[in-house]
């Protein structure tokens, strides 16, 4: 239940009620929903940090078998965090994690055999920890997607839709509305790209991207007759799954030389979908495409020459097309060319590039995130290395001054919090009614609140 609210909550309070029920069936011994707890009693999420009852919970999942738990105290020994300082017990932590399926366990032993931290430098060991994510990945990929390739790639923006941002202000939203409804087609199929994946702000709304997609399709887009293909080719709500469909707008987009829609064509024919097997055809669509530059098109071919699906083996020419689609981000060609120079298929064999390989792959699968929260968060918040963070941006600029001053400020205030009060799992969350009263920014009120008290003071002294 907790599990089912968490994930279709759009608001914090939803999100503290799916941890009420994590609560209670943790105090009932379920062991996912104590790692769920553990996590939240490390991170503080809706509720008070306590790292030793965090510790505690870990270390009982821990005997049970519990990987995630396993990782999170080879994490916490190996930093000192509420525990001994203690790099050998982390590493059997690490191992143990790993033996167990953590991912992340095997992220980082390959990181410490690849620098020698606590162990003999080894290339080979770290290329083996670091291939076992990879191929984990790489099938997780395959499988959801049922073809090896990208879903999306956005196309055709325009160059006041800006691609730095993440957010997509609402008044620039019904700006481009706008202009779309007034047949700028342009918009049209940059917006339906934006609704298909759900990007800038905006939800992900198969419906409304399909809308917009035949709009400029109707105009003569063939990127937007592409992407009413590739709907139909993949399947959702608004573009039931229908091969012939996907023919259709793929063929009327590779008329007019559209690359999507060649490297369409050539996905219909190689994997038999509303046609039959054709590797010649595929071929031929395939090395159109590649020719104007679309990556996943060059990635294919890659693929057919190094499987030697409907050509001759060739690794020269697998390599030379994995390459090329790997320059543009392609992941699944930068996997390809990590296992050729892992094999030394194809290649002179080299275990460090194969790790550098690998290593960029899953960057691409954002597998390799270390974000940043009050300082820092790796996967755990480290309130002393945030302060150490804070201090190095303010000695790096003049400008960092006030925003550190005021980060500060909230770091201290929920440290101050989190040292003084503790409670058990239910009584817990009860102090979400702190967030859901005055909402997730409270601590921008608290801090508002503070400088107007000291402008007040400093009146009243020199008035």
């Amino acid at each position: 239940m907790g599990i089912k609210i968490l994930q279709q909550s759009k608001s914090q309070k939803q999100k503290a009620e799916a941890y009420i029920f994590f609560a209670k069936a943790a105090d009932l011994g379920n062991l996912k929903a104590m790692e769920k707890m553990a996590d939240a009693l490390l991170f503080g999420n809706f509720g008070m940090q306590n790292i030793t009852a965090a510790i505690q919970l870990y270390e009982s999942l821990a005997k049970e078998g519990s990987y995630k738990a396993q990782n999170a105290l080879g994490f916490l020994s190996s930093y000192g965090i509420g525990m001994e300082y203690n790099q050998a017990k982390a590493l059997i932590y690490y191992t143990f994690g790993s033996a167990g399926g953590s991912m992340m366990s095997q992220m980082i032993l390959g990181y410490r055999y690849l620098s020698g931290i606590n162990v003999l430098q080894n290339c080979e060991v770290a290329l083996s920890h670091y291939k076992k994510v990879a191929d984990y990945i790489a099938d997780k990929l395959e499988k959801s997607e049922g073809i090896p390739v990208e879903k999306v790639r956005l196309t055709e923006r325009p160059e006041n839709l800006s691609s730095n941002s993440e957010i997509l202000d609402w008044d620039i939203y019904q700006y481009y509305k706008f202009l779309a409804e007034r047949g700028d087609v342009q918009i049209q199929v940059s917006l339906g790209q934006l609704h298909l994946i759900g990007r800038k702000g905006l939800d992900q709304d198969y419906y409304k991207a399909l809308y917009y997609f035949l709009k400029a399709a109707k105009a003569g887009s063939a990127n937007a007759m592409a992407f009413i293909g590739k709907m139909y080719l993949e399947g959702n709500a608004a573009a039931p799954q229908n091969n012939a469909t996907a023919f259709k707008y793929f063929s009327m987009a590779a008329s007019k030389g559209n690359a999507i829609g060649l490297h369409g064509l050539g996905l219909l024919y190689f994997y038999g979908k509303g046609v039959p097997v054709n590797y010649a055809e595929a071929l031929k669509y395939f090395q159109k495409a590649a020719e104007k530059g679309w990556p996943n098109a060059q990635f294919q071919l890659g693929f057919m020459y190094y499987s030697g699906s409907g050509v001759w083996k060739d690794y020269k020419l697998a390599f030379k097309y994995f390459y090329l689609a790997s320059q543009s981000g392609q992941p699944l060609a930068v996997y390809y060319l990590a296992e050729m120079y892992a094999t030394g298929t194809g290649v002179l064999r080299s275990c460090r590039t194969a790790v550098e390989k690998r290593l960029k792959f899953l960057k691409k699968r954002r597998c390799i995130q270390w974000h940043f929260s009050y300082g820092i968060e790796l996967p755990f918040k480290d309130i002393h290395l945030a302060r150490r963070l804070y201090d190095m941006a303010a000695q790096t600029s003049p400008d960092a001054h006030i925003p550190v001053f005021l980060a500060l400020m909230k770091l201290e205030t929920v440290h101050l919090l989190q040292d003084i009060l503790f409670f058990n799992f239910t009584m817990r969350w009860k102090w979400t009614v702190l967030d859901n009263t005055i909402g997730p920014c409270w601590d921008l009120f608290v801090i508002g609140l503070i400088v107007a008290v000291l402008i007040f003071l400093l009146r009243n002294r020199y008035g």
